[in-house]
């Protein structure tokens, strides 16, 4: 079986953009100006669901939420505040080094971890406020070109933020299935007590900078994930928005211990499009650095996905056909917000995912460049 890196590394990327120094820039270059800005309104009334883990009938509201938004907020999740702090504090550390420090562990065409650009950047013609670290397996490596005195303390914070996920997501899975009417026994690899000790993660950091004008600036354009579930912490500062089917642009705002808990594109498969693979993009601010952690949850690389059989039958039948981490990522790759329609059989029912495919009409499609 590949490895998450070894399924990236399969579909090479190549940089073709500079990185910026971005506390140099007084202005913002037209190359990060989007003249045709996306819709800015923001839906005043509209709230993303926020979820109890140790609900009575947490399983049912998952349901609602993952139906009607494919997005929620997770609260009494068991994962440490005090580890927020900490992993926020290797964050700050991170991208508070000089530029030239963070190329010093700047991913190569052929990587998939270290510092780089958001993966969606190549997709658009205009660049994103933003920058990210991406680590796949152990830290270890990347960190030492950050810090060769230092670099244990950081490398600790960051497998035990790895470990805390992957715990979490494990237990997520179990809800999110439950929800479904899909137990843990139904899913081959999830392992005989429901650890999923095969899933594949890969941990995002991103930075998205105080923009001197952030009304003509994106932090992260309009995309969905391609993973199962991400699990997504945010600091204090506002940016995170979701667009909900039939309401438009809604802000998600931080949660103090809450994550952002999105449906990616392969659960939208796997429940056959019951839970909507959620369109989100992220503003910046103009005073106010923000950064997020996002865990990029996925099942084993060649494991096929398809429409559980529990979801399938004589008046739904399968909306999409098998298909591995590995080739999703391939096929995401290549069409990008079209993915998911390319490994369509039928017209999917009720996806917000689709709302956004006649914009990516007119995208420029180039190299990808990060998971």
């Amino acid at each position: 079986m590949p490895s998450l890196s070894e399924a990236f590394r399969g579909h090479p990327v190549y940089l073709h953009h500079k990185h910026p120094d971005f506390n140099s820039l007084q202005k913002l270059p037209d190359s990060y100006a989007w003249t045709t800005q996306p819709d800015n309104h923001i839906h005043p009334n509209s709230t993303v669901p926020v979820i109890d883990f140790n609900h009575p009938n947490a399983p049912n509201l998952v349901r609602h939420a993952c139906r009607t938004w494919g997005v929620f907020q997770l609260i009494s999740h068991g994962v440490p505040i005090s580890l927020f702090a900490r992993m926020h504090k290797a964050t700050l550390a991170l991208f508070s080094l000089p530029l030239h420090q963070k190329l010093k562990a700047a991913r190569s065409p052929d990587a998939v971890s270290g510092y780089g650009r958001a993966r969606i950047s190549s997709f658009f013609p205009k660049l994103m406020w933003s920058e990210c670290f991406t680590i796949i397996d152990s830290p270890l490596q990347l960190f030492l070109h950050l810090w060769p005195q230092h670099y244990a303390i950081y490398c600790d914070i960051v497998m035990e933020y790895q470990a805390a996920m992957e715990k979490l997501a494990a237990k997520l899975m179990c809800l999110v299935l439950a929800s479904l009417g899909i137990s843990k026994e139904d899913i081959k690899w999830a392992g005989p007590r429901g650890e999923f000790d095969g899933a594949c993660a890969a941990l995002h950091l991103n930075s998205y900078p105080s923009c001197p004008d952030p009304d003509r600036a994106m932090g992260l354009a309009a995309h969905t994930d391609s993973t199962l579930l991400t699990i997504l912490h945010q600091n204090n500062v506002n940016g995170l928005q979701v667009l909900k089917e039939g309401e438009g642009w809604v802000a998600v705002p931080p949660l103090p211990g809450g994550l952002v808990i999105n449906v990616g594109d392969l659960l939208h498969i796997l429940s056959n499009g019951l839970y909507p693979s959620v369109v989100h993009r992220v503003r910046v601010n103009r005073t106010r650095q923000r950064f997020s952690v996002a865990y990029l949850y996925g099942p084993p690389t060649n494991v096929e996905i398809s429409p559980h059989v529990k979801l399938v039958g004589p008046t739904r039948p399968a909306l999409y056909r098998s298909v591995t981490w590995n080739e999703y990522l391939g096929t995401k790759a290549k069409h990008f917000n079209k993915a998911l329609s390319s490994v369509r059989l039928s017209e999917p029912i009720n996806s917000s995912f689709d709302v956004n495919e006649d914009e990516s009409n007119d995208l420029e499609v180039v190299q990808l460049d990060s998971p």
